[in-house]
């Protein structure tokens, strides 16, 4: 049986996490019968993307992107343009689709993962032309994005100090989105696009997403005082938020958001600055990627 050549591409800061040893962990746990393994480390932002596309005639299989949320969107979004298989390893601050599709928060576990080689389709998004895997949208939590990007402290403890600081001040705003054609006017805190359940850390705005049924989870936060901030985490961090008046879940094909005024946004956790027109659209079952069981 033939080997199959993959390739991980190592992000070195995502999650403030040393990964100098990575690929010794890699050469002592992966199955070197079934493949032939190739190491690059990025550099810089964009960096991943470059890496995939200058090795694209190089006979990679399968593509490893070893980071975060923002890594694997980076390489994610390639690998799908290259009709390759993604891989992930998980090494960021929230890992949220590596954790919707079961994959081990351990690095060993994670290779052995990968060993296994079982291949899913799962849908992807585009978010005004970008691609995206997990989560994208408007409010709240962009703006803490555009925020801890700069903050080296990342992590959990990092995002959540940042949240509660910022909180007490943020002016929720007015949207209009349209679902597959049909029109909803909106005060909202948070505007979230869900391809998968959660942000990262086990914290679910949707806890009913999937990945392969051809529809997006717009989760609109309504907004609340800020007394039931404990409520709406306790929801989250318990998979329950579609239980709670709190927030409100649409499910759709192709949106179009209509805000205010040009403001923050987030891709996979990344932030970008973007205009007053939003349009998000499903493609389904568009990305192979290596999982751990039944997603």
């Amino acid at each position: 049986m033939a080997k199959s050549n993959i390739l991980f591409i190592i992000n070195p800061i995502s999650g403030g996490k040393d990964k100098s040893n990575i690929p010794d962990l890699i050469n002592a746990r992966l199955d070197h019968s079934k493949f032939n393994a190739s190491y690059r480390f990025t550099s810089y932002a964009g960096h991943a993307a470059e890496i995939v596309d200058e090795t694209a005639s190089m006979n990679f299989e399968v593509i490893v992107a070893v980071g975060g949320d923002g890594t694997i969107n980076e390489v994610g979004a390639k690998v799908m343009a290259q009709q390759k298989v993604l891989g992930i390893i998980p090494y960021g601050s929230g890992n949220g689709l590596a954790r919707f599709l079961k994959i081990p928060m351990s690095p060993r576990k994670a290779i052995e993962v990968i060993n296994l080689y079982q291949v899913s389709k799962i849908d992807t998004a585009t978010f005004n032309g970008k691609p995206y895997f997990n989560m994208a949208g408007m409010g709240f939590d962009a703006h803490i994005s555009s925020i801890f990007a700069n903050n080296k402290k990342r992590g959990f403890s990092g995002y959540l100090k940042t949240g509660l600081k910022e909180m007490i001040n943020y002016k929720p705003e007015s949207y209009r989105i349209v679902v597959d054609g049909n029109s909803y006017t909106r005060k909202a805190f948070v505007v979230s696009i869900a391809n998968s359940s959660q942000y990262g850390n086990n914290a679910h705005i949707s806890p009913l997403a999937s990945v392969s049924d051809g529809l997006l989870d717009i989760c609109i936060v309504k907004n609340f005082p800020l007394y039931k901030i404990p409520a709406l985490a306790y929801f989250m961090l318990r998979a329950k938020t579609h239980q709670t008046e709190m927030v409100e879940i649409i499910k759709g094909k192709q949106i179009q958001i209509f805000r205010e005024r040009e403001g923050a946004i987030h891709i996979d956790g990344e932030p970008f600055l973007m205009g007053k027109e939003i349009n998000v659209s499903i493609r389904p079952l568009s990305l192979a990627v290596i999982v751990s069981g039944h997603i």
